[in-house]
């Protein structure tokens, strides 16, 4: 069973979010059942699954109870079936990616948080947390993770867990704390995509290549 506090049902938004968004990646792509399904739960799991890997957390979170997995396939059988209700494919697909990214951007730094590690590598542990599911999705489904184009992506996912360290560091309360940081991830990435903001992007085009 799953405790019923702020974090845990904050984790389960996140996973319902993910899932979501891997589901509509997956039929946006034309896969079939199965496929959709594998994709609705990498998307949902891999961030969490690399946290707790890194933290030494064994079993993962998912695998100590099975919640996560039926979770994830009835999302997936909803997301199928409302699909059609599920409208403008490409901004259902950012809205929930946003969420899940900005939900588990924070439970990423708090946990990294309760094993007492550097505030650096708290906020790269929610980073991590926040994008990974999302970089499998988009590899699986053949796209450049989102986290490796221009958009910003992972920039946000970093300046909520800033703020997440900062308010603790200040004694604010844990709950307040998660809302407003999760609240910086999601309001970061509406107004960048909105006015796309960018980060600058570098390559080398023909006539500059190197040979030697």
């Amino acid at each position: 069973m799953i405790e019923p506090s702020l974090f845990n049902i904050l984790d389960l938004l996140g996973t319902v979010a993910f899932a979501i968004s891997g589901a509509l990646a997956a039929m946006n792509r034309r896969l079939d059942l199965f496929g959709i399904f594998i994709i609705a739960f990498v998307t949902s799991i891999g961030g969490g699954t690399l946290r707790d890997i890194l933290l030494g957390r064994n079993p993962v979170t998912w695998m100590e109870n099975t919640l996560y997995i039926y979770l994830i396939g009835v999302v997936t059988f909803f997301a199928i079936v409302f699909r059609y209700k599920l409208d403008h494919l490409k901004k259902s697909l950012f809205l929930f990616d946003t969420i899940g990214l900005g939900v588990f951007t924070i439970t990423g730094v708090e946990l990294g948080v309760q094993n007492n590690l550097d505030p650096i590598i708290s906020i790269a542990i929610g980073a991590m947390t926040g994008t990974f599911g999302g970089v499998i999705r988009d590899i699986l489904c053949n796209e450049i993770p989102v986290i490796f184009r221009k958009e910003i992506y992972a920039t946000a996912s970093i300046m909520g867990g800033l703020a997440f360290v900062i308010l603790y560091e200040m004694g604010v309360n844990t709950d307040v704390i998660y809302i407003v940081t999760s609240l910086i991830v999601i309001i970061i990435r509406l107004i960048v995509v909105k006015y796309h903001i960018s980060l600058p992007s570098f390559y080398l085009s023909s006539g500059e290549d190197h040979q030697g």
